[in-house]
């Protein structure tokens, strides 16, 4: 299942899964909730205990819905079951959650965030030269 992964601070990026509970559990770090986002024919999954256990705001859902705390992903949804993510649902949401964000307040239960650019994930930065000698 191809799907895109979104940690804090970085850009997201895509990552094929084999969809095995233990696999989610492992990049949300926990126990997975979902979110579910019908208008896109997607889902969000990220970790239930996320405010509990301290983890990093990530980024804002919508005015209604808040935000996610901790690394999350977003997977497509064939109605019972999930599934990969289209490529034009892929490109969509590398947009839409492309910048960092950071929480600066909660103001009548809505996020205020701040946008910045995002670092790119590990593995995903170009190599670096060595400096040229004379």
């Amino acid at each position: 299942m191809n799907v895109l992964v979104v940690e804090p601070r970085m850009a997201p990026y895509e990552k094929e899964i084999n969809g095995l509970l233990k696999e989610m559990q492992a990049i949300v770090g926990g126990r997975i909730a979902t979110t579910d986002l019908p208008q896109e024919g997607a889902v969000i999954v990220s970790n239930d205990e996320s405010i509990c256990l301290g983890m990093e705001f990530n980024r804002k859902i919508d005015d209604k819905r808040g935000g996610v705390f901790g690394t999350f992903f977003i997977c497509g949804n064939s109605g019972d079951d999930f599934c990969s993510l289209t490529p034009d649902q892929m490109d969509y949401f590398k947009k839409r959650f492309h910048q960092a964000e950071v929480l600066l307040a909660v103001n009548n239960g809505r996020p205020v965030i701040a946008k910045s650019d995002p670092l790119k994930p590990p593995g995903q930065e170009p190599p670096r030269r060595p400096p040229k000698t004379r």
